[in-house]
């Protein structure tokens, strides 16, 4: 079968990922392990090929002591520190620089605003490890919506200030805030997602729309990429979320398709140049 096959060169690992893995994997060039707090990228086939080098994921380092521990690209709560502190861990902190600064943003504000009984809001997927970090800044009492209905469970006689997790839909978060400032008009609305990111979204509905078939290529886990799936299908319905090449169904083409190949921020680009290369050979 005749496929033409293309690769979208806006895909692949977010500039983060490539610093949490370029570090991981240049400590592993000299040392026989490493720890990762919480899993280094949210890709289960890249996380495989990083623990062949000898990485591993922990989650937790409460009974971790006297080791050196790699804080991933999401950034952690300030707890998390407390206890590396307590524990003598010695801390590879490869936090994001753009999540690090989302962290000092909300912890200012959070404590600027709270004087007048204020509140932070943060759009995100509840339990994600940014979010996590980033409702620790405020102590724990930040309020985590994760869709315009939940907009219901914050006080609108109190003050807001609002962010976003650094990978969600920048239409989304347009929509929430503009609902949010409808209800409590002196709501701070602070633009918080990843340039990086968000600028893929209009090139990446291009690219799905100019072929006949999408491959996206993302471990089930990401959040990111569940969102950027849904963008590709909302305007591709031949649209297929796939981990690698054993999920590829050869039904799934017609001869002389125009196949694009795409991915999430945490999908690497080995990984989509290895579906490239199969789909070479499609009977």
């Amino acid at each position: 079968m005749k496929l033409n096959v293309e690769i979208d060169n806006n895909s692949g690992f977010c500039n983060g990922v490539v610093r949490a893995i370029t570090t991981a994997e240049d400590w592993l060039s000299n040392n026989d392990s490493l720890y990762s707090l919480g899993s280094i990228v949210h890709n289960s086939v890249e996380l495989e090929r990083l623990k062949s080098k000898g990485l591993i994921i922990l989650n937790d380092i409460s009974d971790v002591f006297d080791t050196t521990v790699l804080i991933r690209a999401h950034g952690e709560p300030p707890q998390t520190y407390a206890i590396a502190n307590k524990n003598n861990l010695k801390l590879i902190d490869c936090t994001c620089p753009v999540v690090l600064k989302l962290q000092e943003k909300v912890k200012q504000t959070w404590m600027n605003i709270r004087k007048d009984g204020g509140q932070i809001v943060i759009f995100g997927k509840r339990g994600h490890a940014e979010v996590n970090g980033l409702v620790g800044q405020t102590d724990g009492e930040a309020i985590v919506i994760e869709n315009i209905s939940e907009i219901s469970k914050i006080d609108n006689t109190r003050p807001v200030a609002l962010f976003s997790q650094t990978t969600k839909d920048p239409i989304e978060y347009k929509e929430i805030a503009k609902k949010i400032s409808e209800n409590i008009p002196n709501t701070q609305v602070f633009n918080t997602i990843c340039g990086q990111v968000s600028g893929r979204h209009n090139k990446l509905k291009e690219f799905a729309k100019s072929h006949d078939i999408i491959l996206f290529v993302s471990g089930k886990e990401s959040s990111n990429g569940k969102i950027l799936f849904e963008l590709c299908k909302s305007v591709n319905p031949r649209s297929y979320w796939i981990e690698d090449r054993k999920h590829i169904d050869k039904e799934w083409f017609y001869e002389g398709d125009n196949v694009g190949i795409c991915g999430a921020t945490s999908t690497p680009l080995w990984q989509l140049e290895d579906i490239f290369v199969y789909l070479q050979d499609v009977k």
